[in-house]
């Protein structure tokens, strides 16, 4: 199995079109402390041919075209593509306005929860998607999912999506429904990715490791985890939001109750942070910060990384 990731960095990317805090300002200066990225997605292969999408960054036309192995097949006909199907985890714009860039035509199938097919189908600019091509399918918690089946001596790839604990998209949320703020089964999940040999988990958005989610990664193969923030106040404290890690419904990675923390001493063989915000102090090369995360066994997840299974 092959996994690319397209972009590594939570919504806004690195640097944040209006943002001049440390991070962002560090990456336009160009010298080398902070490395651009784009926002968040990653494609996975069992043959190398056929790639499933999981999650459709906003950026996605500039990281299909940095992309080789999403270029169209020189062989094929004059319109084509290396993407067969895309899978979303939750509704986030940085997740789901990438789907517009996929409406010249092309046939694959779009898989996410009721609730998530609930919001494209609630909003008419996604009908740009040809309706006859593009099949948008339920996803079933739990359940194995082929979304491309055996070819030319390689397996299939199949999905299992689970629940973890998450949050309501932002421009989703209704202030009447309380703490929860709209929260229900299905904003947001994880998934489970098998080639018939190889596993990965993939999970971009986690609000909290409770002890299901904690079972599940047990002995895992490859985890790539929400690492959006290092400390939970890191944008209060740099003065860019008055948000919250837990507001936005993200785990930080450092504390007592950090994912580091709660992910430790579960037998995951490789450990890759996903999703980083624009204030996380991890992004800087040679970072006290970095540092820590890497003794820990995780690495930083960057665009154009290749990983192989």
């Amino acid at each position: 199995m092959i996994i690319h990731v397209l972009g590594s960095a939570a919504g806004g990317g690195v640097p944040q079109w209006n943002c001049n805090g440390r991070i962002s300002a560090a990456a336009r200066s160009g010298s080398g402390e902070v490395f651009a990225r784009t926002q968040s997605s990653l494609t996975v292969s069992a043959d190398g041919k056929r790639w499933v999408l999981l999650n459709a960054s906003p950026d996605l036309r500039h990281q299909m075209a940095a992309t080789p192995a999403l270029h169209p097949h020189a062989d094929g006909p004059l319109r084509n593509s290396a993407i067969a199907a895309v899978v979303l985890t939750n509704a986030d714009v940085d997740h789901i306005t990438g789907l517009l860039t996929l409406r010249e035509g092309h046939a694959f199938n779009v898989y996410a929860t009721s609730r998530v097919l609930q919001v494209l189908a609630s909003n008419s600019i996604f009908n740009v998607l040809d309706g006859e091509k593009v099949c948008r399918l339920p996803i079933e918690m739990d359940r194995w999912i082929e979304v491309l089946k055996p070819q030319d001596g390689f397996g299939p790839l199949d999905i299992r999506p689970f629940l973890v604990p998450g949050k309501v998209a932002l421009y989703l949320e209704d202030a009447s429904a309380g703490p929860g703020l709209g929260t229900s089964d299905g904003d947001t999940v994880g998934l489970e990715i098998s080639d018939g040999h190889r596993r990965l988990h993939y999970i971009p958005g986690c609000a909290r490791v409770d002890d299901t989610l904690r079972a599940r990664l047990a002995g895992a193969e490859l985890v790539l985890f929400d690492g959006t923030l290092f400390t939970d106040d890191e944008m209060i404290a740099q003065g860019l939001s008055q948000k919250t890690g837990k507001r936005m419904g993200h785990i930080s990675m450092s504390g007592p109750e950090g994912s580091m923390a709660a992910l430790a001493g579960l037998g995951i063989q490789r450990r890759v942070y996903i999703h980083i915000n624009n204030s996380n102090p991890v992004l800087r090369e040679g970072s006290a910060e970095r540092s820590l995360v890497e003794a820990a066994g995780w690495q930083i997840a960057h665009d154009g990384m290749e990983i192989t299974l």
